[in-house]
């Protein structure tokens, strides 16, 4: 056995494989992290190797503070990631004030983990922090219909959630609690990292500005599920607003009725 058979590593690859696969990653286009559960770092050790630097964060997250976490590497494609998963990914651990990073595993040929490390990890110890340790996985991707509603519509949580709630039925019962949105900001720094994840306080889903989508979730499935059944609703609402008229739609109360029937708390505010 090698690293790269084992079963997170396999379904981190799957998930960059399926992304691709939607033509949610051109060129070298979008991230993925996983914060490794105690048991896989376990599994993992053997394979680790020392002779990497400390580099520094560039933020101080200390309730990440001696975590490991599975990511994709700066520049690479996520094409190539099935592929060669040992040049195209990493395994960094975070040192024990949560300021500085190491490559343990991955990248053999050279290079850095994601340009935008700093936005996943600052969303990580969020979501670390009000999820209880539950949600691992932050997925940030190019999926074309949901970067093209931020070039039509004002670019508020509200208007968003709205109406990529009635796109599908399925949708309020998938992210109940909406969607948030980053107005235009310069990727890969610290202030788009900040604006993000004051955004996934209250959502599993931020969408940048005519860039991307970042979600949230506990596991694999679950993250990718979530992007494609916001960007499946994005991808309804240009059929619909491109078709004519639109005769009925999913009402207010609907939205209340299904969130009765499967018990979800829908973000009462964004409802008239």
């Amino acid at each position: 056995m090698t690293i790269t058979d084992l079963e997170f590593i396999q379904s981190f690859i799957r998930m960059a494989n399926d992304g691709f696969a939607l033509g949610w990653h051109e060129r070298n286009g979008g991230n993925l992290s996983y914060r490794m559960t105690s048991e896989d770092v376990v599994v993992a050790k053997p394979f680790f190797k020392d002779h990497h630097p400390s580099v520094p964060i560039g933020i101080a997250i200390p309730n990440l503070a001696g975590e490991y976490f599975l990511v994709t590497g700066s520049g690479k494609f996520f094409r190539n990631i099935s592929i060669a998963p040992e040049d195209n990914i990493c395994i960094i651990e975070i040192d024990g004030k949560g300021e500085n990073y190491r490559i343990v595993w991955g990248l053999k040929n050279g290079g850095t983990p994601t340009s935008e490390l700093p936005s996943h990890l600052l969303n990580h110890g969020v979501k670390k922090e009000s999820s209880h340790g539950g949600l691992r996985v932050i997925y940030h991707a190019h999926p074309t219909n949901i970067i093209a509603m931020t070039f039509l519509l004002p670019l508020d949580d509200r208007t968003f959630s709205r109406i990529l709630w009635t796109m599908a039925t399925e949708c309020p019962v998938v992210f109940p609690d909406g969607v948030g949105i980053v107005p235009w900001m310069v990727p890969g720094g610290r202030e788009i990292g900040i604006a993000t994840a004051e955004l996934m306080e209250k959502y599993n889903v931020a969408i940048w500005a005519h860039h991307g989508m970042f979600c949230a979730g506990i596991d694999f499935d679950t993250t990718f599920g979530l992007m494609h059944t916001v960007e499946k609703s994005a991808e309804i609402y240009f059929k619909v607003i491109s078709a004519g008229k639109v005769r009925q739609t999913i009402t207010d109360q609907n939205l209340r009725d299904l969130a009765k029937a499967f018990h979800v708390n829908l973000r009462e505010e964004f409802l008239d």
